[in-house]
């Protein structure tokens, strides 16, 4: 199997951490606070934990970090990202009004961290979905949809597969500027949870495919 690095100890982390050590990756966990990374890395059983510093030995480089923590940790370890696949999993939601997104109408979070990462292939993936329901991979005993959008197909492809191997169900829907769209129905999702009160435990699925 693969190898992945989780930026982030946080819920995503774990979700996704989750997945990665059901699927039989080697799964590494940098953290500002090695301390945390060490946490997660004894919950997970499996995982080796280290400091943002380390070197990211994993082939997929998961940000599982705030946008707003994005362009920071992206300037600190941007070097060691080089040729790497990096997954850009945020959806960059103004939580002070929680009425629209942070970036520029005609741009995404990924987009904006591939600007601050010209050698590593960025993948926009697993932001329509939530840490609880990435715990178990599934909703209502259906697989999770992963939707990927990325520049490199090679990239898209290594997401993908491991999506696949974690029991989940990736769909390619194209160019990383449609990071753009996938941010807007993140959001959109995330706001359901709150107005219908579903408590994160639902996804967005894709039926008839």
């Amino acid at each position: 199997m693969g190898s992945i690095t989780l930026i982030g100890s946080g819920n995503m982390a774990r979700g996704i951490g989750s997945r990665a050590v059901a699927a039989g990756y080697d799964v590494q966990i940098l953290d500002r606070d090695p301390a945390k990374a060490s946490a997660l890395a004894d919950e997970l059983e499996s995982a080796k934990a280290g400091a943002l510093t380390d070197t990211p030995t994993g082939d997929i480089v998961v940000l599982a970090i705030p946008y707003g923590a994005t362009e920071e940790v992206v300037d600190q370890v941007g070097e060691s990202l080089a040729g790497k696949t990096v997954v850009d999993i945020t959806n960059p939601v103004n939580f002070e009004t929680f009425d629209g997104l942070v970036t520029p109408a005609d741009s995404s979070a990924a987009q904006e961290i591939a600007k601050r990462l010209p050698r590593a292939n960025v993948v926009k993936a697993f932001n329509t979905t939530f840490a609880s329901t990435l715990a178990e991979g599934n909703v209502a005993d259906e697989p999770l949809d992963v939707l990927i959008a990325g520049d490199d197909q090679g990239a898209k492809d290594e997401v993908a597969e491991f999506a696949s191997a974690a029991g989940m169900r990736p769909l390619d829907v194209g160019a990383l500027s449609q990071a753009h769209w996938l941010e807007g129905t993140g959001f959109l999702h995330m706001g359901l949870q709150v107005s219908k009160g579903w408590g994160w435990n639902t996804g967005v699925k894709i039926i008839g495919a």
